[in-house]
């Protein structure tokens, strides 16, 4: 049995095929949903970045010659870690659009002033924000969208390769197009009961004018409470039906970014 020598030759092109994906998939740590919360302690993203880079790193092509310390080694080094943080950040916009819908109707019912700590920012956010942000996130692993992420991420390789990846103007303005439409999603979830709430005050405006002696006033807000919760139980399917519908479009948005095939696509 022969012994087994390395020499430096051999553990810098182990080094060099795991660095540039490496970079790539960590930037899509930082920003992928779930992935990138507070929550999840540094190790084990760590573990995770260097588990996928190990796993993709047999379909990444390196080019001859691009050294970590050249010029082109840090510029290419800087478009893999906006690849990767794009990958993620178009399926994150769609859960700030959930938060952004929850918060939305949150000022509607009058339940602003009931905040929690949210742990994914680290900031007070609204019960019905963090409520949206929960059914995001059970509906996107229910529809296995981390592995349609990854997925996404592993195709990007194949369409842009390490060292000849071009991030030009039509990649930046998708993705702020996405970001734009992601909000008017999110603004659409949280119309249908905006609106019905918005009658609701109407109607107590109404009351109230024609008959001052009955004070609804002071029980316009309980009216108001129990009007919100009531019109969110009745319109929970169609809710949750939009909320993956945005998901999906979101997942899609991700892997057209990067020129992969759509979910379910052949």
């Amino acid at each position: 049995m022969q012994p087994i020598t390395l020499n430096a030759a051999d553990v810098s092109t182990w080094v060099n095929r795991l660095w540039w994906p490496a970079l790539r998939v960590s930037g899509f740590v930082l920003t992928a949903p779930v992935a990138s919360e507070t929550s999840v302690p540094s190790l084990v993203k760590i573990v995770l970045t260097l588990g996928l880079a190990f796993l993709l790193a047999p379909l990444v092509q390196v080019p001859e010659g691009l050294s970590i310390f050249s010029a082109a080694g840090m510029l290419s080094a800087v478009l893999e870690l906006l690849i990767g943080v794009s990958i993620g950040l178009v399926v994150q916009l769609a859960f700030e659009a959930l938060t952004f819908a929850g918060q939305s109707i949150s000022l509607t019912m009058g339940l602003g002033f009931a905040t929690l700590v949210d742990p994914q920012h680290g900031a007070q956010t609204p019960v019905l924000g963090q409520l949206f942000m929960i059914l995001g996130t059970l509906t996107y692993l229910s529809i296995d969208g981390h592995l349609v992420l990854i997925n996404a991420l592993a195709e990007s390789f194949k369409h842009l390769p390490i060292g000849a990846a071009h991030i030009g103007h039509d990649f930046l303005l998708m993705l702020v197009l996405w970001g734009a439409r992601v909000f008017d999603a999110g603004l659409l979830i949280a119309l249908p009961i905006v609106i019905a709430l918005v009658t609701v005050n109407l109607a107590l405006g109404v009351v109230t004018r024609a008959a001052p002696q009955l004070n609804l006033f002071g029980i316009g807000f309980t009216i108001t409470l129990l009007s919100g919760f009531f019109v969110l139980l009745v319109g929970l399917d169609g809710i949750l039906s939009s909320i993956s519908s945005l998901l999906n479009s979101a997942l899609m948005a991700a892997a057209e970014l990067v020129g992969a095939n759509a979910p379910g696509a052949p």
